[in-house]
């Protein structure tokens, strides 16, 4: 690792200005899953026990730069408190002196009030190192944006990785960075246009690359293959052909199905048959991969060592059409329970897809940063990461 951690640094008697992700879902003014909030507690209780006093920054909603009642921090601080077990000040508008005068934990109010946080202003990013002496970035799911709180601060002050940064960093590294082979890639979802960036990247580092969902009727139908009414786009054809040359060239097998799912009308329970891949009917849609297909996949996860998955296999939100994906996403956890399989996974719907399979719970790694892990996988640099391994 290039980055330091918390491990790394002196804290005793430090105030350590700590980026977390707590943007989590808030009704009637109470948060109604506090997933991100118990992720961070693993950094807070280290910076207290090691002596620190931790003060955390971090955005809520998109205020767009102007402060709105209903985007306040102040919202979150209950929850926090319950997490946390312990007493947390929620501070308005801060300085040196408030935040130096008190005890315990410290929360500043919603960093995205003011516009100069995400214009990465000079100015904010002093202002902020003034209100710490070590900063600690613990939001791996922010670190894609070039920030005041994520990316300037961390230039102006001592730097690290907090737990769930260095965690995250560390199994995505794992995963693509210096991988065990063979390294499977499951990509699925609706649109190859929305993951062009991340096909291209992933054909130069994996042995096998599963696509699914939507995306694979659009290579279907670029190499000839009449896929009825499925959603597809037809006018990216010339572009999936790139992908599978290049993919070709470079020793990576692209596995598409061989026999899919099909259905006349989407809905839960819809009358659907198994046909091969080519026999897709004029008047119906390609809703899910066939056991034919499935079993392609299994046997693929069974060879490998390592497996990133981005995206379910068929339509996984209704029934029968989740099939697939449950199937694919079981297998690769009883190989990973087993250790045999080191398995990375992110992006919402995967997310929920592998939640729905009974499978997160044995992934290796299940990351919940979004943007931030989908562009690592595209192979772009993260401001915020890049920002620790500066300094």
């Amino acid at each position: 690792m290039r980055w330091k951690t918390l491990d790394d640094m002196d804290l005793d008697g430090k105030t350590v200005l700590t980026r977390v992700d707590i943007n989590v879902p808030v009704e009637g003014g109470r948060v109604t899953d506090a997933t991100r909030i118990e992720r961070i507690k693993p950094t807070v209780d280290d910076i207290l026990a090691k002596g620190g006093k931790p003060v955390l920054m971090a955005h809520f909603g998109r205020p767009k730069g102007q402060p709105d009642p209903e985007m306040s921090l102040r919202h979150v601080q209950p929850a926090l408190q319950d997490v946390l077990g312990r007493d947390v000040t929620f501070i308005e508008r801060a300085d040196r002196g408030t935040i130096d005068a008190t005890a315990g934990v410290i929360l500043l109010e919603n960093t995205r009030f003011s516009p100069q946080e995400t214009d990465n202003d000079p100015e904010m990013a002093q202002f902020l190192a003034g209100l710490g002496d070590v900063y600690c970035n613990d939001a791996f799911s922010a670190a894609h944006r070039a920030h005041a709180s994520t990316e300037g601060v961390a230039h102006l002050l001592p730097n690290c990785a907090g737990r769930l940064m260095a965690q995250e960093l560390g199994a995505l590294e794992k995963a693509l960075g210096h991988p065990d082979r063979p390294v499977v890639a499951v990509v699925g979802g609706a649109k190859v246009s929305t993951k062009l960036d991340l096909l291209g990247n992933l054909i130069g580092r994996v042995d096998t690359l599963v696509i699914g969902g939507g995306m694979a009727n659009t290579f279907l139908a670029a190499r000839g293959i009449d896929v009825g009414k499925s959603l597809c786009e037809h006018d990216l054809a010339e572009t999936a052909r790139e992908i599978m040359t290049r993919a070709e060239a470079g020793g990576c097998t692209i596995l598409l199905p061989s026999d899919v799912v099909v259905a006349r009308e989407f809905k839960a329970g819809a009358a659907h048959e198994v046909v091969a891949a080519e026999a897709c009917p004029a008047d119906a849609m390609i809703l899910d991969a066939g056991p034919e297909a499935v079993r392609a996949v299994i046997a693929a996860l069974e060879q490998a060592k390592t497996l990133v998955w981005n995206g379910p296999l068929g339509a996984f939100e209704i029934s029968p059409f989740d099939t697939a994906t449950n199937a694919a996403a079981a297998r690769a956890a009883e190989l990973s329970r087993a250790g045999k399989l080191v398995s990375v996974a992110g992006g919402g719907d995967t997310v929920a897809a592998l939640n729905k399979a009974g499978a997160a719970g044995d992934f290796s790694y299940i990351s919940t940063a979004g943007g931030a892990f989908l562009e690592w996988m595209e192979g772009k640099t993260l401001p915020g990461v890049a920002a620790l391994e500066g300094d």
